[in-house]
């Protein structure tokens, strides 16, 4: 007999099984990560300080779950800058997870996408380095020459002058 469908409180299918750390799906019965929750709203900062340690403990996968909700919940001006940061996130997930082209494809992606909002550093984060850090990202990943540690790719996501 086949399996039911994963079903959300809203009826909505969404696969239960545990994920790793890079977001893979386990067997049902594996210890996984703990998922980050969905449709949070937070401050800039408290967005980027918990992308920010995400990245660092090895989960771009989560990382880019918090972007996604910076995304969908900001300002619509902001929408690109976000979605860019997301797909950052994405990129490192398919480096770590061996899928080049994808990586490449999503770091090019993500600098094209944050690169307006380079000469204004919004919220701090430092947008011109992080488009310099995916594309070089990128040429390493399509040369065979990158980190296969997701904690290994980190980019520091603020502006070395930032204040708390």
């Amino acid at each position: 007999m086949p399996r039911k469908r994963d079903r959300d409180e809203e009826g909505r299918a969404r696969n239960a099984r545990p994920r790793d750390g890079l977001g893979r799906p386990l067997p049902y019965d594996a210890a996984g990560v703990e998922r980050q929750p969905e449709g949070i709203e937070r401050s800039p900062a408290e967005t980027v300080a918990e992308a920010q340690r995400l990245l660092g403990e090895g989960k771009p996968f989560h990382a880019h779950e918090v972007f996604e909700d910076a995304w969908k919940s900001g300002p619509k001006r902001e929408e690109g800058l976000w979605r860019g940061l997301a797909q950052l996130a994405v990129g490192v997930t398919h480096a770590a997870r061996g899928n080049t082209t994808g990586a490449a494809s999503l770091l090019r992606r993500s600098a094209d996408n944050i690169e307006p909002f380079a000469s204004e550093a919004p919220h701090g984060i430092d947008v011109a380095g992080l488009c310099r850090w995916a594309r070089s990202l990128a040429a390493d990943v399509e040369a065979g020459e990158h980190p296969t540690s997701a904690a290994a790719m980190t980019p520091d996501l603020r502006a070395a002058d930032t204040v708390e």
